[in-house]
């Protein structure tokens, strides 16, 4: 290179401006945005970091829900099921509106003497209204049959009695007759009925007492009947209510077991029974409570198992619950009329032998349970007790 050349080199270098290129480079660099960018990323760390903590936060938020949630349907599952209890238990809650006046008749509070004597009235009223055709089920047609009759009733059913008694007062019409009767053959024709050997004598001792003391004619007074042989105020009172008219409590294992069953009475001997129960009601409703209380006792309130779900005084019953109280199985305890079969509706008899048939109701029984099973003895099942 010449001199020249050399010397003109500076001025070359400051005229293409490569010195100044040099200093603005870092001006080229700030365009470039790297400085900038790497201030810039904490802020958008920040924004990452405020989008990351969102899901967090919504995360916790539901964590904190979740109880919230479960808490509120556990409370409508408990909720739920009170209310499906409470529907299941609400038929149960229904049948014991009888449970409910047990409580009230039976509790600690002693019934007093007005409120038991109010409610022998109601089930007086309600026997009525399904056993309005209650009569004695025993044949007769005159003072002297229903007293035979009554005493053969001891510990066998009217049904067999009146089986039983056709050919018996065909021979034997009068107590003149029976009085003078064979031992022997007086047995054989009242041997069907059980006992027949006692019963026998104390026919034949009744009959020569009616023909001896009192002219062949059946007295009309309680205390002239007991004196008769194997006759006793249960007799007495089957033959004064249902011949002369005289009302009076027929006092049987039915009636005795279903007044204690109603807490009527807690007697068990038949006279304070009668005494304690003529003191509760009216003297002209003595006879019919008798029937009904008997026809209840045969067909639907059984000794061993009562079927309370069928009974149509269940909410004057302190005793309700006994027995059965579902209804439809209930019904299959029910009893019936002689010679019905189990199943059958409530059907009163379309006459009564030796008497002309009751007037029809203008409705069926209010309740509508069984009509009666001749199994049991209406008058008779416990004669020989009363005697």
């Amino acid at each position: 290179m010449s001199e020249q050349e050399a010397a003109a080199a500076p001025a070359r270098k400051a005229a293409t401006g490569k010195a100044p290129a040099k200093e603005a480079t870092p001006a080229k660099k700030a365009p470039t945005g790297k400085a900038p960018a790497k201030k810039a990323s904490p802020a958008r760390k920040t924004a990452a970091g405020s989008k990351k903590a969102t899901p967090a936060k919504t995360t916790t938020a539901a964590k904190k829900a979740t109880p919230a949630k479960k808490a509120t349907t556990a409370k409508k599952a408990t909720a739920a099921k009170k209310a499906t209890a409470a529907k299941k238990a609400a038929p149960a809650k229904k049948a014991p509106a009888a449970k409910a006046a047990a409580v009230k008749a039976s509790g600690s509070k002693p019934e007093s003497q007005a409120a038991r004597a109010k409610r022998a009235a109601r089930i007086n009223s309600a026997l009525a209204e399904v056993y309005y055709y209650a009569h004695p089920e025993l044949d007769f047609e005159n003072p002297f049959e229903l007293l035979v009759a009554t005493v053969l009733s001891a510990q066998t059913t009217d049904l067999r009695v009146n089986q039983t008694t056709p050919a018996l007062f065909a021979a034997y019409p009068t107590p003149e007759d029976m009085a003078a009767a064979d031992p022997e053959a007086l047995e054989e024709l009242i041997r069907p009925t059980g006992f027949f050997r006692s019963k026998a004598k104390s026919l034949l001792g009744l009959s020569a007492a009616l023909r001896d003391d009192h002219g062949g004619e059946v007295p009309g007074s309680v205390d002239e009947l007991v004196k008769l042989p194997g006759v006793g105020r249960k007799t007495a009172f089957v033959v004064l209510g249902n011949a002369f008219g005289v009302p009076g409590l027929t006092v049987d294992t039915h009636f005795g077991r279903l007044v204690r069953r109603w807490k009527l009475t807690e007697q068990t001997d038949a006279v304070k029974v009668e005494q304690e129960i003529d003191d509760l009601l009216p003297e002209s409703e003595w006879t019919m409570f008798s029937h009904r209380t008997i026809f209840h006792g045969r067909r639907v309130c059984h000794s061993r198992k009562p079927a309370c779900g069928a009974c149509p005084i269940a909410e004057l019953c302190p005793s309700y619950g006994e027995g059965e109280t579902d209804p439809e199985k209930a019904k299959k305890l029910l009893k019936y009329e002689m010679g019905g079969q189990p199943g059958q509706r409530l059907k009163p008899p379309a006459d009564y032998p030796g008497r002309p048939a009751p007037p029809l109701p203008s409705r069926a029984p209010a309740a509508g349970p069984a009509s009666g099973s001749a199994a049991d003895s209406a008058t008779g099942a416990a004669t020989g007790a009363a005697r």
